[in-house]
C-alpha cells in the first residue's frame, strides 16, 4: 500500500534500572515489539539505554561496559525479525577511548554507530571525565556486539529510502548541531538519544528548541530522554518524548510518568521533500560533499491506513485558543497597514467600498475603518455604497446600512435593477434568461459604480474578494474580481468568517455586534438571482461550488503543502470524517481542481493587496501559472480514485 510519503516513527520511554544491562535489554525489546505491532518504522531510545545514564564512573568498569556490548548482541537477535530500525544508546569503546553511542540496528545487523560530539562538561554535566568527544569521527569502523560497524558523527541511514540522521543530547544545544549538517547532506528526520534532566521552566525551552531545530533543517525531529528508572541521588528524569515536524509539535509525551510509553506519530517525508524543493536558502547550503549513507531494505510492517497524526480541518484558523486573538490582531494590522501605505501613496484622504451584507465587504469595511482611524482620518471618508439588486433580501439590505451606520461611514444606497435593465435591453437580453449574462452584468454595474464614484471623490475603491474565491474564480471578471487594492485576496472564505466573529466579540457596541454575529449567521450568497417565495436567499454559493471548508483544505494542501489528489482525498477522509462522506470529498475535489487550472486568468489579472499567510495567490509573486494551463494530470488521477 502505498504510504502517501508518510513514516511512522516513535520515541520509546523504557523503564530502566541504573546498571542493569539485561533487564533494560529486555524492556527496550518489548518496547520494539510494542513499535512493530503498532506499524512503527523507526523507533528511538533514551541515551545510554543499555546501562542508564546516571551510572557514574560505573561507565568506567569494563564490567559494565562488557555488558552493554552483550545486551546489544542480545537486543539485535531478539528484534532480528521485527519489520523496524531501532537506535539505542549505550557507552562504548573504540581505540584508547569511551564514546557515549547511538548504535544503530535492524533485522539483527548492527548499521551503524553515532557518537556523541559535544560533550559537556558544566551545571550538572560532566560527562568528559568518562567520554570522548566523537565530532570528527568519520568513515571508521568499531566493533560492536560481535559485529564489525560504520563509526563517525557523519553517517547517515535509509531504511527502504527514508533518509535519517542521529544526534545525542548536548549535541542539540551546541551553536551549530550536528544535526543541521545531517540535514544538509540529505537526511529528513532526526533523532535524539537523550538523558536531561528535569529543572523549573527548562521544558518550555525544550520544546521550543525542538520545534525550533526541525523547522530551520526542515526536517522531522524525533527527540526521546530518560524517565523512570534513572537515580534520583542528584537529579530527576521526567520521560520527555517529542516529535516535531518543520517548526510543529506533532506529539508528545507525558512527563513524570511512572509507566512505560510509546510516543507515536507519522510524520511526512513527502511535505518535507517540497519544503526543501522550494526554500532555495536551504538548497544553497545542501551539502555537495560524500558522506556515508548506511543503506537497508525491511519488511513492510503493520501500517494503518490512517496516519498517526493530527489532520487539521481547518488550516487557515488559528488553532491555538490561547494565542487566537493575537493572530487575528496580527492579521487585521497586517491588511489595514497596507491600505495605510496605498492611500498614503495615492494621496487619499477618501475610500469607496461596497457594501452587501456579506461577510468579505464586512471584512473589508472593518479593516478600511482600522486603516482611517490609524491615519488619523475621519471616517465620514469611507463611503459605503450598498446596491440592491434583483437578488438583495431584507436580511443583507438591513444588515448592510445598520453596519455602515455603527461604524460611522458615509452611507449611500444606489439601486442597480433600473440600470440593469436598460443594459439588458441595450444588449437584447431577455430579463427571464437567467445567464452568466444576467448574473455577471450585476457585478459589473456595481464595480463601475464604484469606479466611478471613486473618480469622483478622488476616492480609491477598495476589494472585498477573498481568496477562496480566487482559487475557484468565483468572482466576475472586470466585476468584483477588480479594485483598486484588495485587502482580503489572501484572506481565505474560513478565516474571514473567523475574524469577522472576532470583531464581533471585540466590538463594544451592542447593534453592531449583533449585526455582524447576524452576518456570521447569513449563507454566503452573491445575492444576483431573485430570492425565493419566501423573500429569502435563492442563490447559495456553497451549494453550487461546494463547501469552503473543503475547499479552503484542499486550496491549503495543494499549494502550500505539494499534496496530489490522492493524498488530499486521504487526508480530507480524516480531517472531515463525520461530516462528509468520499464520494462528497471526490466530487467537490474534482470542482476544485477543475476551477482553480480553468480560472487562473482572472487571478492573471488580480489587483494588489496585502500578504497576510502562507499561501497566497498574487501573480507577482506567490503564483505564477500560465492561464491556460493544463488539469488532466489531476483529473487523471482522480479519475482512479
Amino acid at each position: 500500500m502505498d504510504n502517501f510519503g508518510f513514516l511512522k516513527v516513535a520515541a520509546a520511554i523504557p523503564r530502566l534500572r541504573v546498571g542493569d544491562c539485561t533487564y533494560n535489554m529486555e524492556r527496550t525489546a518489548a518496547l520494539a515489539e510494542e513499535a512493530a505491532r503498532r506499524g512503527v518504522e523507526i523507533a528511538v531510545f533514551p541515551e545510554l539505554g543499555m546501562t542508564a545514564y546516571t551510572c557514574g564512573d560505573l561507565l568506567l568498569q569494563p564490567t559494565l561496559l562488557d555488558a552493554a556490548d552483550e545486551a546489544l548482541a542480545r537486543l539485535a537477535k531478539a528484534t532480528r525479525k521485527l519489520p523496524l530500525a531501532l537506535i539505542v544508546g549505550a557507552p562504548l569503546r573504540h581505540g584508547s577511548a569511551l564514546y557515549n553511542c547511538a548504535v544503530v540496528m535492524a533485522q539483527g545487523k548492527i548499521l551503524g554507530v553515532v557518537p556523541k560530539s559535544y560533550i559537556p562538561n558544566y551545571g550538572e554535566f560532566y560527562e568528559d571525565r568518562w567520554f570522548a568527544s566523537g565530532a570528527g569521527i568519520s568513515e571508521e569502523q568499531i566493533d560492536v556486539a560481535g559485529q564489525q560497524a560504520d563509526f563517525g558523527a557523519d553517517l547517515t541511514f535509509a531504511v527502504n529510502g527514508a533518509e535519517f540522521g542521529v544526534e545525542i543530547c548536548e549535541d542539540l544545544w551546541a551553536p551549530i548541531p550536528p544535526s543541521t549538517q545531517l540535514a544538509l547532506n540529505g537526511a529528513r528526520v532526526i533523532f535524539n538519544l537523550s538523558a536531561s534532566p528535569e529543572l523549573a521552566g527548562k521544558h518550555a525551552y525544550l520544546r521550543q528548541l525542538v520545534a525550533q531545530q526541525s523547522a530551520r533543517t526542515l526536517s522531522a525531529y524525533v527527540y526521546v530522554s530518560a524517565g523512570s528508572g534513572e537515580s534520583s541521588t542528584d537529579l530527576t528524569f521526567a520521560g520527555n518524548g517529542l516529535i516535531a515536524e518543520n517548526g510543529t509539535l506533532l506529539r508528545e509525551a507525558e512527563r513524570f510518568s511512572t509507566e512505560e510509553q510509546l510516543v507515536v506519530a507519522d510524520v511526512d517525508l513527502q511535505r518535507l521533500a517540497f519544503e526543501r524543493l522550494r526554500n532555495t536558502s536551504f538548497r544553497q547550503r545542501e551539502s555537495s560533499s560524500e558522506n556515508t549513507v548506511i543503506e537497508m531494505e525491511i519488511p513492510e510492517g503493520l501500517r494503518a491506513a490512517v496516519p498517526e497524526r493530527d489532520i487539521d480541518p481547518l488550516p487557515f484558523v488559528p488553532k491555538d485558543e490561547g494565542h487566537r486573538s493575537e493572530r487575528c490582531e496580527e492579521i487585521f494590522r497586517i491588511q489595514s497597514h497596507g491600505l495605510a501605505q496605498r492611500l498614503r501613496h495615492t494621496r487619499c484622504e477618501r475610500a469607496v467600498i461596497g457594501i452587501s451584507g456579506g461577510l468579505d465587504s464586512t471584512l473589508a469595511l472593518l479593516v478600511t475603518v482600522r486603516t482611517f482611524d490609524l491615519l488619523e482620518l475621519d471616517r465620514a471618508g469611507i463611503i459605503g455604497i450598498t446596491m440592491p439588486g434583483f437578488g438583495t433580501t431584507d436580511r443583507t439590505y438591513n444588515n448592510a446600512l445598520e453596519l455602515m451606520r455603527g461604524l460611522g461611514v458615509t452611507v449611500r444606497e444606489i439601486p442597480i435593477r433600473d440600470a440593469c435593465l436598460q443594459h439588458f435591453r441595450d444588449i437584447g437580453l431577455d430579463p427571464a434568461d437567467r445567464s452568466a449574462a444576467y448574473e455577471n452584468a450585476q457585478a459589473r454595474e456595481r464595480t463601475q459604480i464604484l469606479m466611478d464614484v471613486a473618480n469622483m471623490e478622488g476616492g480609491l475603491v477598495v476589494g472585498t474578494g477573498d481568496l477562496s474565491e480566487l482559487a475557484l474564480g468565483w468572482a466576475t471578471y472586470n466585476g468584483d474580481q477588480m479594485s483598486m487594492y484588495g485587502v482580503n485576496a489572501s484572506v481565505p472564505k474560513t478565516l474571514v468568517r473567523h475574524l469577522v466573529k472576532w470583531a464581533a466579540d471585540t466590538e463594544h457596541d451592542p447593534a453592531t455586534r449583533a449585526t455582524l454575529l447576524d452576518i456570521i449567521d447569513t449563507p454566503v450568497s452573491p445575492e444576483l438571482l431573485p430570492a425565493d417565495a419566501d423573500g429569502k436567499i435563492a442563490q447559495k454559493t456553497e451549494d453550487l461550488v461546494g463547501p469552503y471548508e473543503l475547499h479552503d483544505f484542499f486550496l491549503y494542501n495543494f499549494l502550500r503543502l505539494g499534496y496530489g489528489p490522492e493524498k488530499i482525498l486521504l487526508l480530507a477522509e480524516v480531517a472531515f470524517e463525520g461530516s462528509y462522506d468520499r464520494e462528497t470529498i471526490l466530487k467537490w475535489l474534482r470542482t476544485f481542481f477543475r476551477r482553480f487550472f480553468a480560472q487562473q486568468f482572472k487571478r492573471s489579472a488580480l489587483p494588489d493587496g496585502p500578504k497576510v499567510g502562507s499561501v497566497a495567490l498574487s501573480p507577482r509573486g506567490d503564483w505564477r501559472m500560465p492561464s491556460d494551463a493544463s488539469a488532466e494530470v489531476w483529473l487523471r488521477e482522480l479519475d482512479t480514485l
